[in-house]
């Protein structure tokens, strides 16, 4: 091995694997070591070289210089080979390791190799990636040679390989389309704020401009919509509400939850909570299908949102300060200002903050831990006491449904019956017909008698 053949090779290695020469260059040491002491002994003190300008040989064995050809010469050719590819693949699968690692969160686009019930396999050109069952959006279903967009979601080693693992249920999928589809985000003129999705339903994305002539909104939604579009397609007709983002929750908090109409919001700093004030005509729009928007919502702005009516909230007051003042130790001023906080059940103070409690009221740790324990209590009680009414309501839906099925197979019954033996007789007309046929014949005969 000359000098400028082990330059090409090393030169060779990097350009095709995308591997540092350096590491190519310690591999190549590395075997060619590994080989040396199969011919000197384990026990040898061998120390090998390789000059990385020139690519000269030279190594020492013991303190006594090796001739490099001689050296070369004598080295177990096979043991050299297996070191030297043993090392170049994990060099590669350490260098595919780092590429993907720092691709985590950003979107890569692939195409389908092949696809089963647990998982798809996809091309990213270097390197096979999984797309799991559980990271797909829900209902979707992809197809050999599909090109499919993703985001990495994960990356392993695993032996000699790279196992890079893809989600399409991910937050940063619908950001990476954003800025992909909207020039106005990736130039940094408007901003995605925050971002909350429930993968194949709906996503809420919060966003704001830099440029007060730019209106964020608009430039998200596109000219008649065609920008939101091509993103609502590639997810698989995901909605997706663009929300104007605004540092006061005041404001966040209704525009999150459109498209419903809010009358008030009361921010509740101490529980986290905003309690949120709508029509009863704009109730079920505000929770949305099986409570999504106001979930949604609540991930968007960091609060936990509770919505209800003025009727419905008054009853919460009263019934919390008559509750809290039956509590041994608390006072009616400090159960109304408990209520003006945001603590509207037993569950609720169970879990107040001991110093908290004990500034509000001016009380002692001894009396705040004997109404939190007083709470605690009422709160099991009630837990119990709605478990109960819960299941009460099962059984009473599952006589009523066993009722329902009764009833229904006893008509159907019915109606099998009367067709199989229909009602005999005459119809009316035909009986009247029948006697004037009997009147007419009895006429004619008259005369002969």
């Amino acid at each position: 091995m000359n000098p400028s053949e082990v330059l090409r090779i090393v030169d060779a290695i990097h350009r095709d694997k995308n591997i540092d020469k350096e590491i190519v260059f310690q591999a190549i040491e590395s075997a060619l070591l590994s080989a040396a002491r199969k011919n000197y002994g384990e026990d040898a003190e061998i120390v090998i070289r390789i000059d990385r300008e020139d690519g000269s040989i030279s190594g020492e064995c013991d303190g006594v210089a090796l001739d490099p050809e001689e050296t070369v010469g004598r080295i177990g050719a096979q043991t050299a080979k297996q070191v030297i590819i043993q090392k170049i693949r994990e060099a590669e699968r350490d260098a595919l390791y780092d590429e993907y690692v720092e691709q985590m969160g950003q979107m890569v686009s692939g195409v389908v190799q092949r696809s089963d019930g647990r998982a798809t396999t996809v091309s990213l050109g270097n390197v096979e990636a999984i797309l799991p069952r559980g990271e797909q959006i829900p209902g979707e279903t992809h197809h050999a040679n599909e090109r499919v967009r993703t985001t990495v979601f994960d990356v392993r080693k695993e032996g000699s390989r790279v196992k890079v693992v893809l989600s399409r249920t991910r937050p940063q999928l619908v950001q990476r389309l954003f800025e992909q589809e909207i020039p106005e985000i990736a130039e940094g003129v408007i901003e995605v704020r925050a971002m909350a999705r429930e993968p194949g339903y709906r996503s809420k994305v919060a966003v704001s401009s830099a440029d007060q002539r730019v209106d964020c909104v608009g430039a998200c939604v596109g000219v008649r919509g065609n920008r939101i579009k091509n993103i609502v397609d590639e997810l698989a007709g995901e909605r997706i509400d663009i929300v104007r983002w605004s540092d006061d929750m005041q404001v966040l908090i209704p525009n999150a939850l459109q498209p419903a109409e809010v009358d008030e919001v009361i921010l509740c700093k101490m529980m986290g909570r905003a309690i949120v004030l709508v029509r009863e005509d704009q109730l079920s729009l505000a929770i949305g299908r099986r409570g999504q928007n106001v979930r949604l919502a609540s991930k968007l702005c960091g609060w936990d949102i509770e919505i209800m009516t003025q009727d419905e909230l008054q009853e919460q007051i009263e019934n919390a300060v008559v509750g809290f003042s039956a509590l041994e130790g608390m006072t009616d001023e400090l159960a109304e200002m408990l209520v003006g906080e945001g603590f509207l059940s037993y569950d609720d103070l169970s879990v107040i903050e001991p110093d908290d409690l004990m500034r509000m009221g001016g009380i002692t740790e001894e009396q705040v831990d004997r109404i939190v324990e007083q709470a605690e209590e009422k709160a099991e009680e009630a837990e119990a006491a709605a478990a109960l009414e819960r299941k009460r309501a099962k059984e009473q839906e599952r006589i009523d449904r066993a009722t329902a099925e009764a009833e229904e197979l006893e008509r159907r019954r019915e109606a099998q019956k009367a067709a199989e033996s229909p009602e005999q007789g005459v119809e009316p007309g035909e009986s009247g017909d029948t006697l004037n046929a009997q009147d007419d014949s009895a006429n004619s005969e008259e005369p002969d008698a």
